[in-house]
């Protein structure tokens, strides 16, 4: 990104900010052999990815295939990486003559997962967030990989630590986190066993302007909604800042497999942000319950020490969040639930 707007006219601009490389990933893609495939293209970051992957890709003049794998319930997403020049390929993951059917590729990112109504059908979450990260480590087992996992898989942790580290012990609570503290398991045995390059990515949290806690926050202060300070604290990072540094993430594959947090450079107050907000839109803010010292924190210093620090910071995404707002433009309405303490999602 050679400079920042002041604000996102559209959705149209808002994808063009969440796909632009960086000079060094461009750079990579220079030093990178081979094709590339996103497994679980079709959610919050896949597409604005698997774009950036591949824009970088022909800024480094390059010519590479990049898949897209999804059930695409949506077709319009289906459409879009036609159009943008990313092949998608439509099924379920889950069906092993499907995925055992996919190009042996040697660049896979691996991005599917379930989270909202893990606790309600717990036989689903741990296939998909734990049997399929097997399947997938042996099908690729001669690819590199890098796999998103989650922050929540390590416990509440006071503010004053400053986040948990990649070498922290693990505390997942609940079925999600569970589940995918199984699915870096995965992916480490395959790793180990079959000498496979991977890293796992633990995300918190990656937002835009359409969805992710500082939407959340400003989408209730906005609608005159109460601000539940339970969780009092956060992390968060541009997700276009989350996709560069996953993609980087690509030349620290290794075996054993590496960990790898990613998220913003500070940790966050919810009451700051709703005040802010509260000030934007003219609005009295309701607090509800009392901020706790402990909150799903994690320290990403390991990650700036290779990738640099994120360029987008958290006033920014606030200004461009209420902005967004107040124009009136789209939001995804799929709430992250980041105030639950218990992990039941």
């Amino acid at each position: 990104m050679t400079s920042i707007p002041y604000t996102i006219r559209n959705s149209k601009h808002l994808v063009d900010l969440l796909s632009t490389p960086s000079k060094e990933l461009i750079e990579l893609m220079k030093q990178t052999e081979g094709d590339f495939i996103f497994l679980g293209v079709a959610g919050k970051m896949g597409p604005t990815m698997a774009e950036m992957a591949m824009r970088a890709s022909k800024a480094a003049g390059i010519k590479r295939n990049f898949y897209g794998v999804s059930r695409f319930s949506n077709l319009n997403d289906l459409k879009y990486l036609e159009k943008i020049g990313i092949n998608p390929i439509k099924g379920d993951l889950l069906e092993e003559t499907f995925l055992e059917s996919l190009p042996k590729v040697e660049n896979v990112f691996y991005l599917a997962g379930i989270k909202f109504g893990a606790e309600n059908n717990p036989s689903l979450t741990w296939a998909v967030n734990t049997y399929l990260p097997a399947l997938v480590a042996k099908h690729f087992k001669g690819s590199r990989i890098v796999a998103l996992s989650t922050g929540t898989v390590y416990p509440l942790i006071d503010k004053a630590t400053g986040g948990s580290l990649e070498n922290d012990r693990s505390g997942a609570l609940g079925e999600y986190a569970q589940s995918c503290l199984g699915r870096e398991r995965m992916f480490e045995y395959g790793s180990i066993k079959h000498k496979t390059p991977v890293t796992l990515i633990r995300l918190n949290y990656a937002v835009e302007t359409r969805y992710g806690v500082i939407v959340d926050i400003a989408t209730k202060v906005k609608n005159g909604q109460p601000i539940d300070l339970t969780m009092g604290y956060f992390n968060a990072i541009w997700q276009g800042d989350a996709n560069n540094m996953i993609l980087l993430s690509l030349k620290e594959c290794n075996s054993p497999a590496q960990v790898l947090n990613i998220t913003g450079e500070k940790i966050i107050s919810v009451r700051h942000v709703a005040e802010k907000f509260g000030k934007v839109f003219n609005k009295k803010v309701v607090f509800t319950g009392k901020e706790e010292d402990s909150a799903l924190l994690s320290n990403a210093d390991k990650a700036f020490k290779l990738f640099g620090k994120p360029k987008i910071e958290i006033d920014q995404i606030i200004e461009w969040t209420a902005d967004w707002l107040l124009n009136g433009n789209r939001l995804l309405g799929k709430p992250t639930k980041f105030e639950v303490r218990n992990g039941k999602y």
